[in-house]
Order: C-alpha cells, then structure tokens, then sequence
C-alpha cells in the first residue's frame, strides 16, 4: 500500500526541515548586513548583529584631565572631570575599570586605586573620576583609566548618508548609477534579441535549423572567460572598448545561449493550434509573434530577465575587462567595494552599509518576478 498513488511520502518531513535550513542560511546572512548598516562602528566592534538588540559592554582608553587642571585642596593636589565628557561622548554606565591593559576590571565603580606616586584616583558609575595626590602633578598628560562601560542599542541612517549622501565621500552613489546604467541595457537587449532567435527556432522551417539549435546548446557550456581577450581585441578595433557599448555587447552575447534555450523551450510547449489558427487567419510571423506569442511568452521573459539582471549586477570581470577605466568615471559598486575592502578595511560600518546597498535592488527584483521564476525555468520540460 506504500506505492498508492497520492499517498504523502514519510519523507516529507525531512524535506520540509531542508528547506528551512536553506532558507536560513541565505536569510541570516543578508539580515545581519542590514542590521550591520544602521549600526555605529562602536557597536559593530563591542557586539554581533545578533545582539544589536540588548545593552553591550566595551572596554575603551580615557585618560585623566592634564596636570595644568589640577587644583590645589589645602595640603592636596586634585584633578577632577568626567572621561565621557572630556571624550564628547553620551555618558554611559560603567560596570568595571582599571589602571592596566593586563587588568581592565580591577575595580568596580566608585573604588579608590592607590598609584603610588601618581596618587589615588577614583571613578565613579556615571564617569565622574577625582585624582588627588599630596604632590603637585607633573607632566604633560593625564593618567590612564581602562574603562569598561555598558552602551545602550543604538542605531544610526549616518552610514547610509556617508555612502549615498550629496557629498559621496565613498563613491557609492555614482557606482550605483553607473551599475545601473550596465544593467539595465545589458538585460533588456539580450531579451528583445533572444525573443525573435527563439520563435525563429521554435515555429520557423528554415534549412540548418537543428545545426542552431545545437549550436546554441553547446554554447550554454563554453566558459565565457575564452572569449574575454578576443572579444577585447575586437572591442578595440572597432573602437567600443572601455565604454558602456562595450560591456552592454559583452553581457548581450555571453547572455544569449542561455536566454535562447530558456525561450526557446517555452514557445516550443505553447499550444500549436493557436499559431496555426492565426496563420489560417492570415497574420504574419511578426504579428503572430508580437500579438500572441510575447503575451504568452511572459513567464519565460521574467526568469531570463531574473537572471541577466541578477548576473549583470553583481558582475567584476566583464566589468572590469570592458568598462573601467583609469579616471573612475565609470566605476561598478562591485569594483567600487573591492576598492573599500583595502581603504576602509576596517570600516565595517561602511563596509556593511555598501554591500547592502548593492544587494537591495537585486533582491527588490528577485522578489518582485519570483512568481515567474520557477514557471519558466520548467518551461518545456513537461508535455
């Protein structure tokens, strides 16, 4: 009874818990990109993603104010003041601090440390410190206060202004246009192209049409990496190299195959009687095309554009042997972020907030045609 059609597999169980797991493993990584993005660099270096949530501990360097600030208290020397004020920092609640970067938690707050010659200093739970010596302080520098203080969630549209603002300082806002001027040529012509190639193969009697066919197969497997200096060399001699035409050439040509095969398998399912029928009627191949097959073609479009949006997006090296140029001016985000990975290296907040960046619109798009997705990949494999 186990082989009853319609009887749910026990696996199914299994298959359930895989796909959460996959799912969770793509989400929690994009999720802590965009918590990162709206965090200060304190917060990022004292707590993970996961705790931005809840109150954290960092252990930052103050020093006492100079010895020129000290003030004399009969018989005694004092320096008094506030390290978070000194520092203009929001003043925080301190949970240990110390003398020593060997021992940073040697004292709570409001104990005294005895430092010998350099006197007794005391640090209070709000940041208020007194230094008293019965020697006048000498010297151009304060005391040393290792403090661990307890900061409150915070979270900042700072990176994002830093990043896309008026002012540009990171380069982002320009890579961002200049991303999608590649893009959105580069997806749009493959498609328009690929849509009359795959009717032609798909409901056209022509000599050598199987040979094409074939041909356009075979090609889903050759690595486009062959025909990067080629097709260079050839960019140059014709004087579209380095430039927008360019690389909007590139990614129609190393995209086609696969935008043939895609829609050519889809037409091909499409049912033969309504092109007969409106052959019969007297349209054209260009008005059966435009009117009948395009409109029902929807899905298969979407996925491929899916697809060539996605890959254009995030592309380097078709980028990079095609587009950029010694001045910038034409500078991708992925080119733009490698760039930041070696200037701001440990910049995480900016680091964060820039890849965050170049993933939302692939993400806006991915899910705004993911309907379409999974209906045009299946596309003619079902008769």
């Amino acid at each position: 009874m186990d082989g009853i059609a319609g009887k749910k597999s026990g696996l199914t169980w299994a298959v359930h818990i895989s796909v959460v797991l996959l799912v969770a493993l793509w989400l929690f990584p994009t999720l802590g990109l965009l918590i990162s993005s709206f965090r200060t660099a304190d917060q990022i270096a004292a707590s993970g993603w996961w705790a931005s949530l809840f109150p954290s501990e960092q252990t930052v360097q103050y020093r006492t104010g100079a010895p020129d600030t000290q003030v004399q208290e009969g018989t005694s020397f004092v320096i008094e003041g506030n390290v978070f004020d000194e520092a203009g920092e929001d003043r925080a609640d301190i949970s240990a601090w110390g003398t020593s970067a060997r021992d940073v938690s040697a004292y709570a707050p409001g104990d005294t440390a005895d430092m010998g010659d350099d006197g007794q200093l005391t640090l209070q739970g709000d940041g208020t410190y007194r230094l008293v010596n019965d020697q006048e302080f000498e010297g151009r520098r304060g005391e040393r206060m290792f403090v661990t203080k307890i900061t409150p969630p915070e979270f900042t549209l700072q990176n994002y202004r830093n990043v896309l603002g008026p002012e540009n300082r990171e380069g982002m806002l320009k890579a961002f246009f200049n991303t999608l001027t590649v893009t959105i040529p580069a997806t749009i012509i493959p498609i328009l192209v690929a849509a009359f190639a795959a009717y032609a193969l798909a409901w056209m009697d022509f000599p050598g049409r199987a040979l094409l066919i074939a041909a356009v197969v075979g090609l889903l497997v050759v690595p486009l990496q062959l025909a990067l200096i080629p097709l260079l060399k050839l960019h140059n001699e014709v004087g579209i190299g380095k430039g927008y035409l360019g690389v909007w050439l590139a990614h129609t040509g190393f995209g086609l195959p696969l935008a043939i095969y895609l829609l050519r398998n889809y037409m091909v399912g499409l049912p033969r009687d309504i092109i007969e029928n409106a052959k019969v009627d007297g349209a054209t191949d260009f008005q059966i095309f435009m009117k009948i097959i395009l409109p029902l073609s929807f899905p298969a479009l979407a996925s491929f554009a899916i697809f060539q949006f996605l890959w254009t997006w995030n592309d380097l090296l078709v980028a990079l042997v095609f587009l950029i140029d010694a001045t910038g001016e034409t500078t991708v985000m992925t080119k733009q972020i490698v760039e930041l990975l070696g200037t701001r290296g440990g910049n995480w907040e900016i680091l964060a907030t820039s890849a965050f960046v170049s993933i939302a619109v692939p993400l806006i798009v991915f899910f705004a045609m993911q309907r379409y997705l999974v209906r045009g990949l299946l596309a003619g494999s079902v008769k």
